[in-house]
């Protein structure tokens, strides 16, 4: 080459930026895949155990719940935060099973570490893992079983198989009834089958008293209280108006001065806005309404006038909480005062202003057929009411599935091991190295149902040995019964779960392993100095990589 510059080095990417390439790259990944899996295995079923997390200023939170968990850590390494994406997303799409779904990923993954180490290529394991995936929704499906709305026993047996291993527990009958009693409530019969509109369910919490006495409201729980001490406290048969303009004095757009020149010109400019606000009240009079809830402010005038006419009334109220009162009560949001009719009203059989652990709280209830509702969670303490909140929240998110889709399937383990043989059966006619991946696909479904063993303190080989045989001799509905450290039929037991809980774990799980096994370079650029102690550095925490790359968690 011309000029003797042949051998000069081009250089691409800064020589501070660090990199791992093949299989250090995947190693790097799936370590840190398996460390998340890990982390949340424990948590997996009734008789998993519960982590305390504690935040940087301290706050304390304990919980089994495993998107919780993942999501108040502290994750540096980018594939470790891939496998947090799947419980994101499984949290996202069916509201449960996001242990699941972690610990399924990172099964998979390890799978593929053995697979790597005997040189199988990564493409040919990612293609037996997206076979066995395909293959893995179709089986699911043949196994699940049909269920309808109104099946109120079966619905609360999908609840409490929710609730059950977490805190709240011991409450779990109420709990899984509020729950089901809610649903069933808001949901919508449409020509594509029924729709559980789960987002028109709010869970209000309020520390004090025991969870029993957590409670719904058959409308809505508004948090705000009345704007008058003079107003009536309590409207029964109440006519409500939903209005999200200001109920004061409207400001001109452009600047403008006015002159006064004496006392009485005054008065009577005072007079005049007195009278606007005057009207205001009598347009609400005249609708014929006795509660109004207002989006903005209200003049201290116009609740005078209110007070004075026996008009309950509540300002700077939530745009959710107007949108879903209108849904509760049958009315109608106003914009303009002056639009404001009869037909505009919400109705409900009580309006009340409550004392509920201190704050004032409005209750509207007694609606006709409301198709948005309030559930009153209550506990004890601050942690009892957040894991009854997170408990509630799940099982309405597993009931309201289970409504939608209309399909079940028995929990336990016992559709994860019933898929796993199928699945094993299923590698015997693929041929080549990618039946290698399918079979690690059906070990990688199957140690779910042995982490279920393992956390119940089960001889994890003698359970799955038993749980094969009483699948191949009296079906596939046989899991395990942790409370009594039995094989037992789950679908008698009442122990049943969405079937969309099971293929959106194994998508979403196997869609983030595929993808990190398939990672042949990391590139990290090169990150600001941590002081010493710090991630990686000096004294910090194990796995910290030379030169930027998180090597840690």
């Amino acid at each position: 080459m011309p000029n003797g510059q042949g051998n000069q080095p081009v250089i691409v990417i800064p020589e501070d930026t660090d990199r791992r390439k093949g299989k250090d790259a995947q190693e790097s990944n799936i370590r840190a895949a398996k460390v998340i899996g890990d982390a949340v295995r424990s948590t997996l079923g009734p008789r998993g155990m519960d982590k305390m997390l504690v935040g940087s200023i301290g706050d304390v939170i304990i919980t089994n719940d495993g998107v919780t968990i993942l999501q108040e850590m502290d994750v540096e390494h980018p594939g470790a935060e891939m496998v947090i994406e799947v419980a994101e997303t499984q949290e996202d799409e069916v509201g449960d099973g996001t242990t699941t779904a972690v610990v399924f990923a990172a099964e998979l993954l390890d799978e593929a570490s053995n697979l790597l180490d005997k040189d199988i290529h990564p493409t040919i394991i990612t293609s037996g893992y997206s076979m066995a995936a395909a293959k893995a929704q179709e089986f699911l499906e043949n196994m699940a079983e049909s269920i309808d709305i109104d099946d109120e026993e079966k619905l609360v047996q999908i609840a409490k198989t929710s609730i059950t291993g977490k805190k709240a527990e011991s409450n779990i009958d109420i709990l899984s009834n509020l729950a089901v009693k809610a649903v069933r409530q808001v949901a919508e019969k449409t020509s594509d089958g029924n729709r559980a509109r789960i987002g028109n369910i709010d869970v209000e919490t309020k520390e004090g008293g025991s969870v029993d006495d957590s409670s719904m409201v058959d409308g809505r729980v508004v948090d705000k209280d009345r704007v008058h001490p003079g107003m009536p406290k309590s409207i029964e048969d109440a006519k409500i108006a939903l209005i999200n303009t200001a109920m004061e004095i409207q400001e001109t757009e452009t600047d403008s001065e006015i002159s006064v020149s004496s006392p009485e010109e005054l008065q009577k400019f005072m007079d005049h806005e007195e009278e606007e606000l005057k009207e205001m009240v009598a347009n609400i009079k005249e609708a014929g309404a006795n509660v109004v809830l207002c989006q903005k402010g209200i003049d201290d005038v116009a609740q005078h006038f209110m007070a004075k006419e026996g008009i309950q009334a509540v300002r700077r109220a939530k745009k959710s909480d107007m949108e879903k009162l209108a849904r509760a009560t049958g009315g109608t949001v106003v914009t303009n005062m002056e639009d404001l009719s009869s037909n505009d009203l919400g109705k409900a059989g009580l309006v009340e202003e409550r004392k509920v652990s201190g704050d004032e709280m409005i209750f509207v209830e007694e609606c006709e057929n409301p198709k948005a509702v309030s559930i009153l969670a209550r506990g004890g303490t601050e942690h009892t009411v957040d894991e009854v909140e997170r408990s509630l929240e799940d099982a309405i998110n597993v009931v309201g599935e289970a409504v939608e889709v209309g399909k079940i399937v028995p929990g336990g383990g016992a559709s994860e091991l019933e898929l796993a043989m199928k699945i094993s059966e299923f590698s015997d006619s693929v041929g080549g190295k990618e039946a290698l991946a399918v079979r690690s696909f059906a070990d990688a479904v199957e140690s779910l149902t042995r982490a279920l063993a393992e956390n119940a303190g089960m001889d994890p080989i003698d359970t799955i040995v038993d749980l094969r045989s009483k699948h191949e001799d009296e079906g596939s509905s046989y899991g395990l019964d942790v409370y009594d450290s039995e094989v037992k039929d789950m679908m008698s037991e009442g122990v049943i779960e969405p079937l969309t809980i099971k293929t959106q774990a194994v998508s979403s799980g196997t869609e983030a392993a595929t993808m990190i096994i398939r990672v042949d370079d990391v590139i990290a650029a090169e990150q600001e100095e941590m002081p010493a102690g710090g991630p990686g550095g000096p004294g910090g925490a194990p796995g910290g990589a030379p030169g930027g790359m998180p090597g840690g968690l």
